[in-house]
């Protein structure tokens, strides 16, 4: 039986897991349908995808609803499905997980822009949340993952949300530049803070960039708040081949920066773009047996010699055997802008992720 989410926590390193809709396109879906609606249309095959992160090692795995609000469902006619959409969705996690990984609520924006950007007001916006929220509540999630948020606001919005009908824990991830920013231009010496001040329990980054700018931007959020952190990276930044836009960071990779993420105190660590069952596989093995006593006190010069080669732009070439996972490009509908193209390949670090990619606007 699980401990409860901030006990395991103080114990290890949480693995998360990796993008959803890379998988469920892999599996056949087009990207134009819902696929948080595939939660009642076809839950065997979003069971399928949650099982195999869990096999992968995952300790923590997102309801597929990551679009399931009412402004993005009603797009495609659903928003009168919500409550069914979000309620099942965590229903089909909770089966998946099977006792062994905790489920978290998966929230993301709600694709329009509120004040002083946009004309939806704040108290909208929250009531937008708060349905959304509960009926993940209802279906019983361990935690919620806000995630991919560009606008403090907003995501202050859905904080406040969550936290007027539950207590369980928050996750609250922004998305930035390479430079640290949010793609709304708010520093990490701003937003963490304030994340903090709302009352997430853990406050980190996701999407838009690879694990070598994440890990600058995780080291000025680490230098602000006392929480603990969580960095969900794309695999690299996203490369034209052939007119294809293909994600080449190899699971190897992405697994040697985890380690350096939980020098600065992050203690939850999974994927975005591009990342799939084989990328979490890899992050479990380099976590595993961290315990935050371990790394506690840590430097960054203590980190993998293969993590600072990297870091630096150098470091030798890794054979690994190419696999590709082949999609439009186009967003990824259940985890924010996760373009579903990936391949590991034989490329050095600082060919394949030093700069990061950068979201498309929405």
């Amino acid at each position: 039986m699980l401990k409860p989410f901030i006990e395991a926590l103080d114990d290890r390193v949480l693995v998360c897991d990796g993008a959803m809709g890379t998988m469920l396109y892999a599996k056949g879906v087009f990207i134009n349908k819902s696929f948080d609606a595939l939660n009642i249309a076809q839950p065997d095959l979003v069971a399928e995808v949650h099982q195999e992160y869990v096999r992968a090692g995952a300790d923590i795995i997102e309801t597929n609803t990551f679009g399931a609000n009412r402004i993005k469902l009603g797009t495609f006619g659903l928003a009168d499905k919500l409550h069914a959409i979000n309620e099942q969705g965590a229903r089909i996690a909770r089966h998946a997980a099977d006792g062994r990984a905790y489920v978290a609520g998966a929230i993301g924006p709600l694709g329009i822009r509120i004040e002083p950007w946009g004309k939806t007001g704040v108290d909208e916006a929250r009531e937008y949340f708060r349905e959304q929220a509960q009926a993940l509540l209802d279906g019983g999630v361990d935690l919620f993952v806000l995630e991919t948020f560009r606008d403090l606001n907003e995501i202050g919005a859905a904080i406040d949300a969550v936290r007027g009908i539950s207590d369980l824990p928050i996750i609250a991830q922004m998305t930035t530049e390479e430079d640290g920013n949010t793609l709304d231009g708010t520093p990490p010496e701003r937003f963490a803070p304030e994340l903090e001040k709302r009352g997430a329990t853990i406050v980190g980054v996701n999407c838009a960039v690879g694990p070598a700018p994440m890990l600058d931007t995780i080291e000025r959020i680490a230098a602000v708040t006392p929480l603990k952190l969580s960095a969900q990276p794309n695999a690299g930044k996203p490369r034209d081949v052939e007119g294809r836009n293909i994600y080449l960071c190899s699971p190897e990779y992405m697994a040697s920066y985890a380690r350096r993420f939980i020098l600065h105190n992050v203690r939850v660590v999974g994927g975005c773009c591009g990342t799939t069952p084989d990328h979490i596989r890899q992050i479990k093995t380099a976590v595993r047996g961290l315990a935050p006593a371990v790394v506690r006190g840590s430097s960054p010069a203590e980190a993998p010699q293969e993590s600072r080669g990297a870091k630096a732009g150098g470091g030798s070439r890794a054979a690994v055997t190419p696999t590709i996972t082949a999609a439009p490009l186009a967003r990824d509908q259940s985890r924010g802008w996760r373009m579903r193209w990936h391949t590991a390949t034989s490329s050095s670090p600082s060919s394949c992720c030093r700069r990061g990619a950068t979201a498309p606007t929405r």
